[in-house]
């Protein structure tokens, strides 16, 4: 099938980067669906989001900020555009297409995001044909998620090799390293689809950071909507804003190093949610807490005074003396850890190169740090510093075979192997007895691996692709196994509830926002169900 593509709207920007200088930016949109993004210094693609339906006009928001973008962004349409562009119908019409969508009307044929397909030009398996063929994955090293797939190609030519295999490769120095996908088969089913709420608008600010909901229980999650954080409720189908960011922020209790006078219009850049406690970054190096069970904020800080200011991620955990401390990346090559009872900084590492995400150890010894590097980096949690550690078999602190920047890690409760997302399109499993070369690399279907969590159980590993895809993988089975969960829209974020018994995944499109709700499955044998 042949595509006709119209460049229908070019609109040019200055605006200052999160990298803190300006640029000059052109987006174009086409009627193939898609709105792109190019520096005009070096007339480079750095961005491109893929959509619904064709698209005729496009804004930027302040500071390329997506969470103000509104559902009625098509709203210049003209009568004869609409003769040859199918519409979609935000409000609900007489099939329900625009509400809701529930377990048992997806038995019944409704498209779980309540797209509807009968009435558009292109079936769903054209279009999603077409979103695979002419995405672009966003790369900060050119072809790093194309050129093992070319590569795969000219090696099997050569070596005439007759079972279809695939190869990633790295030039490292002098040596070319061909590093074997995993061979996973698709079609297992861990989790089932139980309900899309369209009520919940899920957004991010930037575009590589997608740590945006947070399950603290199988009803409970919350989620980051525009400038807001928001408490959804499965069982009471409540929604229930928590913190308001396009205002004033201030804090209620004091605290040494808490700026009392607080923040005004702080863009959330990253999100955290355990327990009883939230803690929010933003994108100017803010740092705002907040305990669930108290009015008011408990503390606000500026983490970074510079120009690059970023903060990527956030993790809580519990200590193994006791407290729940708190752990920031940040893209001034910083890693903080925080003592949440009096929110004092009380360790500080430092990094050749900006931080985007960091994670813990189940002993709490060893922290994954991944950047703006083809390397990733296993150091002590005491100092910050690479090193063997404990575990006889480790040879080295320094994880090296991606082709890109790395955006996501996590550890499997075993604490033995750890997880990576990278731009180059894969997600690489690590284990500490040997980390010379990933154990596993888990290739991706079009965009970069922008978040990954392991349940707590250890039996799965979701991995989330930045837009369209969130594939689980069965640990038990060495994720020969997998489930894929394929969608149309931005990812901005995915979690697991801490029973495991609930994935969300936040999915951001101009028309189609909404938080999907997928439960486990259970399988009871006769024993299970005898009384």
């Amino acid at each position: 099938m042949q595509y006709s593509v119209l460049i229908i709207n070019i609109l040019i920007f200055i605006f200052k980067s999160y990298r803190g200088y300006a640029l000059l930016i052109c987006t174009a949109s086409n009627n193939d669906c898609g709105v792109r993004e190019y520096d005009m210094d070096g007339f480079q693609l750095i961005n491109h989001f893929l959509f619904i339906r064709p698209v005729n006009v496009n804004y930027m928001a302040e500071d390329w900020d997506i969470s103000d973008s509104s559902d009625d962004v098509y709203e210049e349409e003209t009568d004869d555009e609409i003769e040859y562009i199918p519409v979609f119908v935000d409000d609900e019409d007489q099939n329900g297409y625009g509400s809701d969508t529930s377990a048992a009307q997806a038995r019944t044929g409704k498209d779980i995001q309540g797209i509807p397909w009968r009435g558009m030009r292109l079936t769903l398996e054209e279009y999603r044909h077409g979103r695979l063929a002419q995405y672009e994955n966003y790369e900060d090293i050119p072809l790093s998620g194309e050129t093992a797939d070319k590569v795969q190609l000219t090696i099997l030519l050569l070596v005439y090799i007759k079972v279809i295999t695939f190869f990633h490769f790295r030039y490292h120095g002098n040596v070319l390293r061909v590093q074997k996908y995993k061979q996973t088969s698709k079609g297992d089913n861990y989790y089932e689809f139980f309900y899309n709420s369209r009520s919940v608008k899920p957004t991010f600010v930037h575009f590589q950071l997608r740590n945006m909901v947070w399950a603290t229980s199988k009803h409970d999650v919350y989620v980051v909507s525009n400038d807001s954080i928001m408490y959804w409720s499965s069982l009471s189908q409540n929604l229930t804003e928590i913190l308001d960011f396009s205002g004033h922020v201030a804090p209620t209790e004091k605290h040494e190093g808490s700026w009392l006078e607080g923040f005004t219009q702080t863009r959330i850049s990253t999100l955290a949610v355990k327990d009883n406690f939230i803690v929010a970054g933003g994108s100017d190096g803010e740092l705002v807490c907040k305990k669930l069970d108290q009015q008011g904020v408990s503390f606000c800080t500026r983490i970074i005074y510079e120009d690059i200011a970023l903060t990527t991620a956030i993790e809580i955990y519990d200590a193994m003396s006791g407290g729940k401390p708190f752990m920031t990346s940040n893209n001034d090559c910083g890693v903080r850890v925080y003592d949440m009872d009096g929110f004092q900084l009380v360790n500080h590492f430092r990094f050749p190169w900006p931080v985007n995400h960091t994670s813990l150890s189940p002993d709490r010894k060893l922290i994954a740090v991944v950047g703006d590097h083809l390397d990733g980096l296993l150091v002590d949690s005491s100092s910050g510093k690479a090193r063997t550690c404990e575990y006889k078999y480790i040879r080295a602190a320094t994880l090296e075979g991606h082709l890109d920047y790395s955006f996501a890690s996590a550890w499997h409760p075993d604490g033995r192997i750890f997880a990576t997302g990278n731009q180059d399109k894969t997600c690489r499993l690590w284990d500490i007895r040997n980390l010379a070369t990933p154990v596993s690399v888990l290739k991706g279907n079009m965009a970069a691996m922008r978040s990954v969590r392991f349940s707590s159980d250890g039996q799965f590993l979701v991995v989330a692709e930045a837009v369209d895809f969130v594939h689980v993988y069965n640990a038990k089975l060495n994720y020969e196994k997998r489930q894929e969960i394929d969608f149309f829209g931005e990812v901005s974020g995915v979690s697991l509830s801490p029973d495991d018994e609930t994935l969300y995944i936040g999915v951001w499109d101009p028309s189609y926002s909404s938080l999907l709700q997928f439960n486990k499955r259970h399988w009871y044998g006769y024993l299970d169900s005898f009384v």
